[in-house]
C-alpha cells in the first residue's frame, strides 16, 4: 500500500464519521506494532493539510517487560515531529506475577487502557486513537456473534464516559495486509510484542474462522464488513 492510499483510507473514515474537529488534540497510542506506527504516519501527514487543524501525541505504555526498547519508537516520532511520551506501569509483573491470570489478556488490556487514557488526559488530549483496522472489525463482529451471541461490532466513534475522552479509530477502511506491506515497505521500527501470551487470544481464534471462511468464500471480509455497515449497528452511520 502506497502512502496516497493509507492516508485516502484514513481521510475517509474521518469525514465520514466526522472523527475530527478544527483544535482536537489526539493521543495515539503506540505499541511498537504495525498497526500502531501506521496510524501515527497517517495522522501525522494528514495533519500538515487537512482543512480542520488538530494536534498529535504519541504515547507507549511500557507494560514492565525486560528488555522493551523505546529509543526505535522515539526517533520514529522525531522524524514525524510528533512528541512522544513514554508511561511507566508495572502491569506485566502485575498480571503475571502477582495475579497470575490463566487468561491474562482481558485484565491486562483494561490496565493497559487505563494508563494510556490517563496519560493521554494529563497531556490535555480530548481524543484518543486506536489502529484497529478493517480486519480488526470483521473479527470483532465475529467474536461477538460466536461467543456473544449479539450481532454487534466496536464504533468508529466512540464517547468514554469514564474518562470523559473520545476514541476514534481512523483505519478502518484498511485491510491488515495492506498495512503489512506499508509496514514493511517504508521500514517502519516494529517491535516484537515482549508479552507471554501474544497471539493466545479469541481474537486469534476468530482470525483462523474467517481464514478457514476465505477458502470457501474469498470476499468473505468484504461482505462481512458491507453487512456492517448496512446492519443498523449502534455509532455506524455516516455523517
Amino acid at each position: 500500500m502506497k502512502s496516497q492510499k493509507l492516508l485516502s483510507y484514513t481521510r475517509r473514515a474521518i469525514d465520514d464519521y466526522n472523527m475530527i474537529e478544527e483544535g482536537d488534540t489526539i493521543a495515539v497510542g503506540i505499541s511498537g506494532g504495525k498497526d500502531s506506527l501506521t496510524l501515527l504516519y497517517a495522522l501525522a501527514k494528514l495533519q500538515k493539510f487537512y482543512p480542520k487543524s488538530f494536534s498529535l501525541y504519541a504515547i507507549t505504555v511500557d507494560l514492565g517487560f525486560k528488555d522493551f526498547d523505546t529509543s526505535g519508537l522515539e526517533r520514529y516520532c522525531n522524524r514525524l515531529e510528533v512528541p512522544y511520551f513514554v508511561e511507566h506501569t508495572q502491569i506485566g509483573e502485575i498480571v503475571f506475577d502477582h495475579r497470575k491470570e490463566p487468561n491474562p489478556c482481558s485484565l491486562c488490556s483494561r490496565m493497559r487502557k487505563g494508563a494510556f487514557n490517563q496519560a493521554a488526559i494529563r497531556l490535555g488530549c480530548n481524543k484518543i486513537a486506536y489502529a484497529h483496522h478493517k480486519d480488526d472489525v470483521v473479527d470483532s463482529f465475529l467474536m461477538s456473534l460466536l461467543y456473544e451471541g449479539r450481532v454487534h461490532t466496536f464504533s468508529p466513534v466512540t464517547f468514554l464516559e469514564k474518562s470523559q475522552i473520545t476514541l476514534i479509530r481512523p483505519l478502518i477502511y484498511a485491510y491488515e495486509g495492506e498495512v503489512r506491506s506499508f509496514a514493511l515497505k517504508n521500514e517502519l521500527p516494529v517491535c516484537k510484542n515482549p508479552c507471554p501470551a501474544d497471539g493466545v487470544t479469541k481474537r486469534q481464534e476468530s482470525k483462523d474462522i474467517i481464514d478457514q471462511l476465505r477458502a470457501t468464500v474469498p470476499e468473505i471480509k468484504e461482505r462481512i464488513f458491507s453487512a456492517i455497515e448496512g446492519a443498523d449497528i449502534d455509532g455506524w452511520t455516516r455523517h
